[in-house]
């Protein structure tokens, strides 16, 4: 997330380091290269590591263990780096602040509607982003459908959160407790036919951000006379695929969306057959 910050920061630095300390090297590969190594050391860090002794980013990188130390006085000083008491080190306070000012510039529509129109595209259904407001949702985006008989939900309308898939994902994925809760926690998606209205159908999965904070649900629906449950069997995995694409989008980790993905194709083929 910070790579192009950290960048331009280190050019900066580096250009006025060259004209005022020496003209002897030219502004040539090298500054990159230990750029490159820099970003390594920062790159070596995983969202479940706290910290890491040199020996790991050592094996982590590749990079001997006195280039590290070396380029560690450079981003120790940034605050991109710190080095706890016992020697190790963790990611510092900067990374932090340059994460947040990416978050910022980041909008959501730009990031969803590509995503939402590419599975309306594929399906010739609605397809609608929801969030929780309070113990209601809120159709934030929508794309329309192509056929000419359609599921209308505009955006700004205001549904139940415990009726319909959307509503039953941000529920889940807010702590309610009970079935269908758990089974929705456990396989990232929610189909239904009828729940909140006799004469629609829909599946939803939800969407994450930074620190696994929900942002919302995806959801692909229309009339229950066409888009019945073998139909929505089929497109579980291309919506929980585009549910996975928006979170890596937004800079989670979409790993657990991806599994549940490949496992609900692995059952679309047993699960229409039965249909």
């Amino acid at each position: 997330m910070f790579r192009s910050a950290l960048l331009s920061n280190w050019e900066r630095n580096d250009v006025v380091k060259r004209t005022t300390v020496t003209q002897s090297k030219p502004a040539s590969t090298n500054g990159v290269a230990a750029l490159d190594r820099a970003i390594a050391i920062l790159d070596a860090f995983a969202a479940a590591d706290r910290s890491l002794s040199l020996a790991e980013i050592a094996a982590r990188t590749g990079l001997y263990k006195s280039t590290i130390l070396r380029l560690a006085n450079s981003l120790l000083r940034g605050q991109l780096l710190e080095r706890l008491d016992d020697g190790r080190y963790r990611v510092g306070p900067a990374t932090f602040r340059l994460g947040a000012l990416y978050q910022r510039s980041v909008v959501a529509i730009d990031i969803l509607l590509p995503i939402m129109r590419d599975l309306a595209e594929r399906s010739w259904e609605s397809v609608a982003f929801y969030v929780r407001s309070g113990d209601v949702r809120t159709c934030l985006y929508r794309v329309e459908s192509k056929h000419p008989i359609r599921y209308t939900i505009r955006e700004g309308d205001v549904l139940p959160l415990l009726a319909g898939t959307g509503g039953r994902v941000l529920a889940a994925f807010s702590g309610q407790q009970g079935e269908p809760y758990e089974t929705i926690r456990k396989t990232y998606h929610c189909l239904s036919v009828g729940d909140r209205d006799p004469e629609t159908a829909g599946v939803s999965a939800p969407v994450f951000g930074p620190g696994h904070i929900l942002l919302g649900a995806l959801t692909l629906s229309g009339p229950s006379t066409r888009v019945d449950a073998a139909f929505l069997q089929r497109m579980k995995n291309p919506l929980i695929e585009a549910a996975a694409r928006a979170t890596r989008a937004f800079g989670e980790d979409a790993s657990m969306l991806e599994q549940a993905a490949l496992k609900a194709e692995a059952e679309g083929p047993v699960l229409k057959r039965q249909a």
